[in-house]
């Protein structure tokens, strides 16, 4: 291994890029390798879409509000971060489907919408009769003949026929995506489905013979985890921890020269830097720039990403009636309403909300039906509550409300999206062997996801650096 001062810089302070910092420099401190390592982000704060308001005794989340605990590597960064004893699980609690202007209940043993009981199933009054018999087809149905990618909404509508899609899987897998099931590629979001059915025949019987059965004798914990003070806990301690001197906000990547075998960068403050190593982990809209000049990355170009909005209320106790028990609900597209689902905050998360007080969180906006993000604060809060009262019983207005708006914010995985990325991070890694592109954008969108790929880069860069 060479003794020679290495560089190398992450730009972008989403977690992405936080997990980068972080984890190439306690690499070079346990290991003892001569590097040197800066973060760059264009805003003045870091944590990307993880935003915490802490107002009035309230924890509100601008961006997402948990992690998926089966998925470690999220809990692996806490325990690496000493901020592992900080970490709730959410509480557990019947979630609904609003469809018709009429809530029902997601049917017990529903994973991701695919039933893995029947009883359950068949009592529900999500479906129709001939709905439910269209369903019952998956277990008879021959395994897809297909050999490429494939739409997400396509691949389960013929296993379930439209109206299961439609009223009970639709309004929970494009919740995560904020997309349109009928163009988000299957391989790239949820290829566990082919691989259950090119196993298994029967989505239906995959799923049930997949999924893990809880224990008897142990409380169910949710699935879910976050900090007891807000998602940007993390972030906070990640910059904590980070080398003095090596943070640099409110700086913007320009421009990117291959030098040799190294990378210059130009900088918005007129600084450039000569780097031994690069990693980006900017949203897709913002990398693309950077390598147009050279040619490369044109594949980017035919990545959508859509824009969203929350809007997070507070109320008295005394104000909201709630007749169900429950952490919330999803919208069908069906359905007249602007929102697409809503947390009942204060129930799924309790250590968001003072006692005697309701906390709700309204989200709008998805693929083909953004204009809503573009009203004002006032008018958002209007459409929100009118919607809500349709559903709940609340009198008066909030005692405050935050809006968050995410433009252009959540990249869409369409169907061909490996392939494309594939073949992005091929010319990069052609033109530009030195750099390396990870992200939301990318191969994941969840946090663990994220995580996973700015470990993933590190690894790669530590090798080229001083392994090979």
């Amino acid at each position: 291994m060479s003794g020679e001062k290495r560089k190398v810089a992450v730009v972008g302070g989403g977690i992405t890029g936080l997990a980068a910092a972080f984890y190439l420099q306690k690499e070079a401190k346990e290991k003892g390798y001569p590097l040197e390592v800066f973060l760059i982000e264009a805003s003045h704060r870091l944590g990307g879409k993880i935003q915490t308001v802490r107002k009035d005794g309230f924890i509100i989340e601008r961006g997402p509000d948990s992690f998926l605990e089966r998925k470690k590597s999220f809990g692996i960064l806490a325990d690496d971060l000493g901020i592992s004893d900080q970490l709730v699980s959410n509480a557990t609690g019947q979630a609904y489907v609003l469809v018709n202007e009429e809530l029902h209940p997601i049917p017990g043993g529903s994973v991701m919408g695919i039933p893995t009981q029947i009883s359950p199933f068949i009592s529900s009054g999500l479906f129709s009769w001939s709905g439910k018999i269209r369903a019952a087809g998956d277990f008879v149905l021959p395994k897809s003949s297909a050999k490429g990618d494939q739409s997400v909404g396509h691949f389960l509508r013929r296993r379930f026929g439209g109206e299961v899609v439609e009223n009970l899987i639709e309004p929970l897998l494009a919740g995560i995506y904020s997309g349109d099931i009928y163009k988000l590629s299957l391989q790239a979001t949820f290829p566990q489905f082919y691989k259950m059915e090119q196993e298994h025949r029967s989505l239906i019987v995959g799923t049930k013979k997949t999924t893990p059965k809880p224990s008897k004798n142990k409380p169910k914990d949710g699935v879910f985890r976050t900090f007891r003070n807000g998602l940007e806990t993390v972030v906070e301690a990640i910059e904590a921890q980070l080398e003095p001197g090596t943070v640099m906000k409110g700086v913007r990547l320009e421009q990117l020269e291959r030098v040799g075998e190294k990378v210059n960068i130009r900088l918005n403050n007129g600084s450039e830097m000569l780097l031994d190593g690069l990693i980006l982990t900017t949203p897709h809209l913002a990398t693309l720039p950077l390598f147009e000049e050279h040619g490369l990355l044109s594949g980017l170009k035919d990545m959508p990403a859509t824009s969203v909005a929350t809007v997070a209320m507070a109320f008295p106790e005394s104000a909201v009636v709630q007749e169900r028990e429950g952490t919330g609900f999803v919208v069908s597209r069906n359905s007249d309403y602007s929102i697409t689902a809503c947390t009942w905050t204060h129930r799924k998360w309790p250590t968001t909300t003072p006692k005697g007080h309701v906390l709700l969180r309204g989200y709008v906006g998805r693929a083909g039906d953004e204009s809503v993000v573009e009203l004002s604060d006032s008018e958002l809060e209007k459409v929100v509550l009118a919607d809500l009262r349709k559903t709940t019983k609340i009198d008066g207005d909030p005692l405050f409300t935050v809006v968050t708006r995410w433009k252009k914010a959540s990249p869409q995985y369409v169907v061909g999206h490996k392939e494309r990325i594939a073949k992005v991070k091929q010319e990069v890694q052609q033109a530009f062997p030195m750099v390396k592109i990870a992200g939301s954008s990318f191969e994941g969108l969840g946090l663990p996801d994220c995580v996973d790929q700015g470990k993933a880069a590190v690894g790669e860069m530590l090798e080229n650096l001083f392994v090979k």
